[in-house]
């Protein structure tokens, strides 16, 4: 799979991401907080986690997947397996849009001035990406 990303955009996800990583903790509550804000249908998939280390898991496969851009061989496949083993979270494929809109007003939030419309485009673009690879990965499972 070729990137859908320019350089500068990877840089830029990559950069930015940078900038979460010391407030990963608040990030991921900002996160959820908005998630279920747009979507209350999904908290009941999140009723036996433990928040802050569910919180803590988000976080740190974002880190993967951000770093991972710089080899797409190697992530898809991660992604992949992650979209699968969605399919027994009760995940369904309309959630990832929510996903993606909570994960923007995160980045909106946490990064402030930094997050410029073009750093909106390059994460839009990442997660579009990643996205879809999970949601083809679960269709098939």
């Amino acid at each position: 799979m070729s990137s859908p990303l320019t350089e500068y955009q990877k840089d830029l996800v990559q950069a930015t991401w940078d900038q979460v990583v010391p407030i990963a903790d608040t990030a991921a509550g900002l996160f959820y907080s908005k998630l279920f804000e747009l979507d209350p249908s999904v908290k009941p998939l999140f009723a036996n986690s433990d928040m802050k280390e569910q919180g803590k898991k988000l976080m740190q496969m974002i880190g993967v997947a951000v770093k991972g851009l710089d080899n797409l061989g190697e992530l898809v496949p991660a992604v992949a397996a992650l979209g699968k083993r969605h399919n027994t979270y009760g995940v369904k494929p309309e959630h990832y849009e929510t996903v993606g809109a909570a994960l923007l007003d995160t980045l909106d939030k946490g990064l402030g001035e930094a997050f410029t419309p073009e750093t909106k485009e390059a994460w839009t673009i990442t997660y579009n990406t990643l996205a879809g690879v999970m949601i083809q990965a679960q269709e098939a499972a």
